[in-house]
């Protein structure tokens, strides 16, 4: 069984057992996060497709812990104008771990 929700305005698709990766939550580390945004949810031999989002369906995750991402850099650079650019970014994000998912 697997599913596909929307958390942080991004889709992952995930199975019980799981850890994702996603944008910080501001929950403490073992808080309970119950994610109803769920787009699919696939079950044996069922296939439950929502309109934005399957009515019922559910997945309960633990917030494992927080941490920052891996750096990455921006460079813009302009030929023969002596103009270049160097910026670095790091995302915080939070990692949870699926407990459940509910078909509804």
């Amino acid at each position: 069984m697997y599913a596909v929700i929307e958390i942080g305005s991004k889709q992952q698709i995930v199975k019980e057992g799981d850890s994702i990766e996603v944008e910080r939550q501001e929950l403490e580390v073992g808080a309970k996060l119950t994610v109803s945004e769920v787009l699919l949810v696939v079950a044996k031999e069922t296939v439950s497709i929502g309109k934005p989002f399957v009515k019922g369906a559910s997945v309960e995750t633990e917030v494992l812990r927080h941490l920052r991402g891996q750096k990455l850099i921006t460079f813009k650079y302009r030929r023969r104008k002596s103009s270049h650019n160097k910026k670095g970014h790091r995302q915080n994000l939070t990692v949870l771990a699926v407990k459940k998912i509910k078909a509804g």
